[in-house]
């Protein structure tokens, strides 16, 4: 086993960006800023831009970064007025674009082989003044730029490759982990790479840090770390529970026993179809799949529709009697479907269930509970009392879940972009389709229990 600070050193070697990696990029920055500012000088917009996010602090990743390019306009100019030219700038200067949302509306795409985003926001001095999120930016900047001492930047890289390799870097709805300035802070608030992963790997849910004096405000999350720019900001708000779990473990597992492949993991090799089916069969639990269309939507509101839509699915099935073990979710780009996965209890369920009534000292409500269900062609036991209570008994709609689905999910609630597609046009698939060449890799990562830094 090789001590943690040989593994560190090896992974420094392959994330740290050389001469020739800063002298490349630094000369597309500055020939994406000359032409950004012809386009602002041509349309005599009273805007300037800034250079924000990793590769403005030094804290990028060779060869994984964003170039975030910033256009600060004053608050007199309208919200529309913001978006529609810097989407129209980044529509002349930049290829394969994909337009997205932050409170304005901003475009992604591609200057010279570099990722690249524009977004519009206001020149404000301090976060009282913001008009919308994404104004904080320059700020956060500003801020890790003053604070950040030159041989933290390293620790930061080590951080985010960390991150990155157990699958918990980005706070973006895909992910729910750490954003990079979030990695940021926590480096500046435990010095180093190694003072932080001790100290997480005795993290509890409900953490709360702050950089400054006294108690923060309190945010229903597993970690709370309020933006040293703005005390009203919960930093780490978009880490899951399951993301705050799997980072805590990874932590202690690596103190234990240090590997390069919790930075670097082994891709999942796919398991064969037979042996997929194979584990499946050894569970004895059946799995049923729900399948839509996937909308045209960014990922930022897909994938909390996506979540949403188990939620309502899975609550549906347990409250109408059908257990559920698990549920998990497959995109197939390739098909542009979304396929979720139900992991069940063997069917059918009872052919009756027991309903309560109220209690029999409540006269007036055992009179009205039995009006109610008397003549109801469903009642197999007429209203009767037990432990001073009433309760009945009623024929079920559906024994078989696939048969519950097939008629109940095109009601239940998904979201503004999902609703409209899965009222219209679903299926409900058993686990011989669900067993299909290009569901593989989910299947491998579903049922090994590996995690990803032992492949």
């Amino acid at each position: 086993m090789q001590p943690h600070g040989n593994i560190e050193k090896k992974v420094l070697k392959i994330i740290i960006p050389n001469q020739e990696d800063r002298e490349k990029l630094e000369g597309v920055i500055q020939d994406l800023k000359d032409q950004v500012n012809q386009e602002i000088t041509k349309r005599k917009l009273p805007a300037s831009i800034e250079l924000v996010g990793s590769t403005a602090k030094d804290t990028y990743i060779k060869n994984n970064l964003d170039i975030d390019l910033f256009l600060l306009f004053p608050p007199s100019f309208s919200k529309q007025d913001i978006a529609k030219n810097s989407l129209s700038i980044g529509e002349i200067l930049l290829i394969n674009t994909e337009e997205s949302y932050a409170e304005h509306p901003y475009l992604r795409g591609y200057f010279k082989e570099f990722k690249v985003e524009i977004v519009p926001c206001y020149r404000i001095e301090n976060a009282s003044q913001k008009l919308s999120a994404v104004d904080r930016t320059p700020l956060h900047t500003e801020y890790i730029g003053k604070h950040l001492h030159e041989s933290q930047k390293s620790e930061v890289r080590l951080f985010k490759q960390f991150l990155t390799g157990i699958g918990c870097y980005g706070a973006e709805a895909e992910i729910e982990g750490f954003s990079g300035y979030l990695c940021e802070i926590l480096v500046l608030k435990f010095g180093s790479f190694k003072n932080l992963i001790r100290d997480a790997s005795h993290w509890k849910p409900g953490k709360k840090f702050t950089l400054s004096e006294g108690e923060p405000p309190f945010f229903d999350t597993p970690i709370t770390f309020i933006d040293p720019v703005d005390s009203e900001r919960n930093v780490a708000s978009a880490v899951s529970i399951e993301k705050f779990n799997l980072f805590t473990h990874a932590c202690q597992q690596y103190l234990e026993k240090p590997r390069l492949t919790f930075f670097f993991p082994n891709e999942v090799q796919p398991w064969p179809l037979n042996k997929i089916k194979t584990e499946i069969q050894k569970q004895d639990s059946p799995y049923i799949g729900v399948t839509f269309s996937k909308p045209e939507i960014i990922d930022e509101n897909l994938y909390p529709q996506i979540r949403k839509a188990i939620h309502s699915i899975c609550t549906a099935c347990e409250r109408y009697g059908f257990n559920i073990h698990d549920a998990s979710f497959y995109i197939d780009e390739l098909e542009k479907q979304i396929i979720i996965v139900i992991k069940t209890e063997k069917g059918p369920i009872s052919k009756t269930y027991i309903h309560m009534g109220p209690p029999v000292k409540l006269k007036k409500n055992v009179e009205e509970f039995i009006n109610k269900w008397e003549g109801n062609p469903k009642v197999v036991k007429k209203p009767y009392e037990d432990k001073s209570r009433m309760f009945i008994e009623i024929e079920r709609e559906y024994v078989e879940i696939k048969d519950f689905l097939k008629d109940r999910v095109g009601n239940l609630s998904m979201g503004k972009h999902l609703g409209k597609i899965v009222s219209g046009n679903y299926d409900i698939i058993g686990l011989e389709d669900l067993l299909s060449e290009n569901l593989r890799g989910f299947w491998t990562t579903y049922l090994d229990e590996k995690m990803s830094w032992e492949r």
